[in-house]
């Protein structure tokens, strides 16, 4: 009698999660964006959001929840109730990087559900202006001749923008110094001047830079060269084909949530991203959109732990 009761309770837990599936959403969606806003994570999210607002006829508030490298609010998440109204964008430093970086008061893949690999920002390879070099092997000729001499700025110590770096260095057995800086825009001035010689970023943080003539850049990675920098070759192009170093964004439900609501939630996200309008806008910050199946999203964030945490172990990153 017990196990039959239990049979109907399952049972009925079941059906009332399929009728909440059915009837979502009902009332506003939150996405967490664990980044302060204007970052390229916030721009992303709301230009989502407002896709997917339109398409549910319901309100998708955009909530910034910054701290501690993205881990307050991707935690906030993870601890909300599993019921699709409560969503991450995320970004490979909260899912890929930190977890070789720090403890986190989250698992990254036990405490989410992956819902769609919403987008990818290709990374820049800029130089500064001053530097006598026109392409990467002019670059890394002149690092081999100048060991330890030329440095490279980055955001802070174990940021995907100093991860670059030390991949850069790994590959091409090049000798640089690290300068770290609360933010890429502070160093800006010393690499327009000259005294920072490189530097690894988004497209679409650096593209201002560029166009002001403060930064050169050399290569992008990307599948293909970028409509925003057509003249500038992909890091394949370039000889490194194994420069894979993408800033992904993604979204997320916390664990639990129904299978038929991320499923929904996954579906709209990859009919959102087919909209010219979402496309064009993507386009102008420099985003490329993904989409695919969530299986595939959740290969991207292993494989991406496993690249960097090999990165983080060889040039012994430390956060201090």
């Amino acid at each position: 009698m017990t196990i039959q009761r239990g049979f109907i309770a399952l049972s009925l837990t079941l059906a009332a999660l399929s009728a909440a599936a059915q009837g979502f959403p009902n009332k506003a969606v939150k996405m967490i964006v664990p980044f302060p806003p204007a970052g390229a994570t916030d721009v992303v999210a709301r230009f989502v959001a407002q896709k997917l607002g339109e398409r549910w006829g319901q309100s998708v508030i955009v909530e910034n929840r910054p701290g501690a490298g993205g881990s307050i609010g991707s935690d906030l998440v993870a601890k909300s109730a599993p019921d699709g109204y409560t969503l991450l964008m995320a970004t490979s430093s909260t899912h890929s990087i930190g977890p070789s970086l720090s403890k986190l008061p989250y698992d990254p893949i036990k405490d989410f559900a992956p819902i769609a690999h919403v987008a990818n920002v290709p990374n820049v390879l800029v130089v500064s202006p001053t530097l006598p070099v026109k392409d990467v092997k002019e670059l890394v000729a002149l690092a081999k001749a100048r060991p330890g001499q030329l440095n490279f700025a980055s955001s802070g110590n174990g940021t995907i923008v100093h991860l670059n770096a030390e991949l850069f260095k790994m590959l091409t057995g090049v000798d640089m110094q690290h300068i770290p800086y609360k933010g890429t825009a502070l160093a800006i001035p010393d690499l327009a001047n000259g005294q920072v010689a490189m530097l690894f970023d988004s497209l679409a943080s650096v593209m201002p830079h560029i166009k002001s003539n403060r930064a050169r850049p050399i290569a992008l990675n990307g599948r293909t060269r970028s409509p925003l920098l057509p003249e500038v070759p992909t890091f394949a192009e370039a000889g490194l084909p194994a420069f894979d170093t993408y800033t992904w964004f993604g979204m997320f439900a916390p664990a639990g949530t129904p299978k038929d609501i991320v499923t929904k939630v996954h579906d709209d996200v990859l009919a959102a991203l087919q909209a010219p309008d979402l496309k064009d806008r993507f386009a102008s910050v420099g985003a490329e959109p993904v989409g695919g199946t969530q299986e595939q999203f959740t290969a991207r964030i292993l494989a991406d732990t496993t690249k960097w945490a090999q990165v983080i172990k060889t040039a012994k990153v430390r956060i201090e």
